[in-house]
């Protein structure tokens, strides 16, 4: 029988397929599993880098907001330079760059030094994190293998904040808080040197046009204002003159940022990326599950540690329900169903499960059961977020033009990075505010002021997941509505055998 033109496609491609693929995954998953690692790592130490390098309250939040801002603020920038340079040039490159940021951190004897070495990570992390994921886009053209291939970096994406949890109770507990810098130079250097032996980067992916330099200023500010924002909101309230100034700021940049791309000829961010909906949908959909999931994550390290006095190492093995959870949900079930059903069959349900899971959650008190109630509701999180996320990974870069793989991956390590931050402010505050409200209303009643406290801080914590559940459910519809890409091998399966319904799923083509 004829093969059909797909097919045709298939197979040069089939045959083409770089031999050291696999090897090139594991450096670039351990890139992607320490820049993870960074984001949750630095909380669990940062009370004990206070003290010693005399931070203020008032500006303890600049050593998780200084590297958000840089981190989100130039993604896009770094995913077209990705493009533009060579994302193998641009990985490497951004790994060495964290590696000396992170020794930098490690060895900071002041709060200067400290959040300059933040920033500076948020600078090379922002290089790095869109080269690692559009090196997978286009070094697996076999969307089995793609689907593998996705299933552990989703994994790792997932899971790899929780592992930093423990990661970073062990290191400040039993050494120092300045391993928790220190330890990313071993895995930068590893990951740096086996990308340099293995990765050999497709030629024809390669993007030669110029750089749009009015682009990368106005989305890097507008995004920068936008973060900010958000965790000025945090501390200083939604109505405070310099939190809505950096919000009407960010919408006049993002604005102005979106009509120079519809008119320069070589664009930063091309608007195709953004307007096929299968795209929209998961940058939409993951930024508003990574809200939720942001929130949560600080929420139960308080609740184990402050209201269960827990340790640091207790507090991050209490998170190990949620990694087997993604681990799972990823490599098993989201592997394995990917080239059998639509995405969205996927991650709607995903969403809905790690919905559920929070839901269980708003019933924490001072003396929840952590087997009878955090434990499973923990399992059911990462069950559903680790079944969504493979497919939310594989679908970013989903029928873009390979010259554009690396703006298409920045967009959706962007939505993660500005769904964190608007994550951490909105439900910070909510819980802020719920809590407030608790003790005020209870105070002249209350026996034991230390209770009333925990029950203030608990009763927080369960309105603001309240909200996580709502914002769980809305990311679901959105991907149900927005995601309608048919499963791999509906495309173009005319009759042509058996071996064409696997020839045929090549997800990321040339327009």
């Amino acid at each position: 029988m004829p093969k059909t033109p797909d097919t045709a496609l298939a197979d040069p491609q089939r045959a083409l397929a770089d031999p050291k693929r696999w090897k090139a995954l594991v450096f670039i998953a351990l890139a992607q599993l320490m820049v993870v690692l960074d984001a949750t790592i630095v909380n669990i130490a940062l009370p004990t880098a206070q003290q010693d390098l005399g931070i203020s309250d008032g500006n303890r939040q600049w050593v998780i907001t200084a590297y958000a801002l840089a981190f989100g603020g130039l993604l896009l920038f770094g995913g077209r330079i990705a493009d533009l340079w060579g994302r193998k040039r641009t990985f490497i490159v951004g790994l060495a760059g964290f590696a000396v940021a992170s020794a930098l951190g490690g060895a900071a004897t002041g709060e200067a030094m400290m959040l300059g070495s933040r920033a500076l990570q948020g600078v090379f992390g922002a290089l790095l994190a869109p080269a690692a994921l559009s090196l997978l886009a286009v070094m697996f053209t076999d969307a089995k293998e793609r689907a593998k291939a996705f299933g552990i970096y989703g994994a790792i994406a997932g899971g790899g904040g929780a592992v930093g949890l423990i990661l970073g109770g062990f290191l400040t507990e039993y050494l120092n808080w300045r391993w928790t810098f220190y330890v990313n130079i071993p895995f930068a250097i590893v990951a740096a040197v086996g990308a340099y032996l293995v990765i050999r980067e497709p030629e024809s992916a390669r993007n030669r046009s110029s750089l749009d330099v009015p682009g990368v200023i106005l989305s890097t500010l507008g995004l920068v204002a936008l973060v900010y924002g958000f965790t000025r909101a945090e501390h200083a309230g939604w109505s405070d003159g310099l939190t809505v100034g950096m919000f009407i700021a960010s919408a006049v940049l993002l604005a102005a940022f979106v009509v120079t791309e519809s008119k320069v000829k070589a664009p930063l961010l091309p608007l195709r990326v953004l307007t096929e909906r299968n795209r929209a949908g998961v940058y939409l959909s993951l930024g508003l599950a990574v809200i939720g999931m942001f929130g949560l994550f600080l929420f139960l390290t308080f609740y184990l540690q402050v209201v269960r006095e827990y340790s640091p190492v207790m507090t991050g093995f209490a998170f190990m329900p949620m990694i087997v959870g993604m681990i799972v949900g990823s490599t098993q079930i989201g592997t394995r169903l990917m080239t059998r059903v639509p995405p969205r069959l996927l991650m709607t349900p995903g969403f809905l499960l790690a919905a559920v899971g929070m839901l269980m959650l708003t019933q924490l008190d001072l003396n929840t059961s952590y087997a009878g109630l955090i434990m499973p509701a923990q399992l059911l999180l990462g069950l559903g977020m680790g079944t969504a996320f493979m497919p939310a990974m594989s679908l970013a870069t989903h029928g873009v033009n390979p010259a554009d793989s690396g703006v298409a991956s920045a967009m959706v390590n962007t939505s993660q990075q500005v769904g964190g931050a608007i994550g951490t402010a909105l439900l910070n505050t909510i819980a802020a505010s719920a809590t407030t409200s608790y003790v005020a209303a209870r105070a002249a009643t209350a026996g034991d002021a230390k209770v009333l406290a925990l029950e203030g801080m608990v009763h927080g914590f369960t309105s603001a997941i309240w909200w996580a559940v709502g914002i769980l459910v809305i990311a679901a519809a959105i991907a149900f509505t927005f995601i309608n890409t048919g499963r791999p091998d509906m495309s173009g399966g005319t009759g042509a055998g058996e071996d064409a319904e696997d020839e045929v799923r090549i997800p990321v083509v040339a327009h």
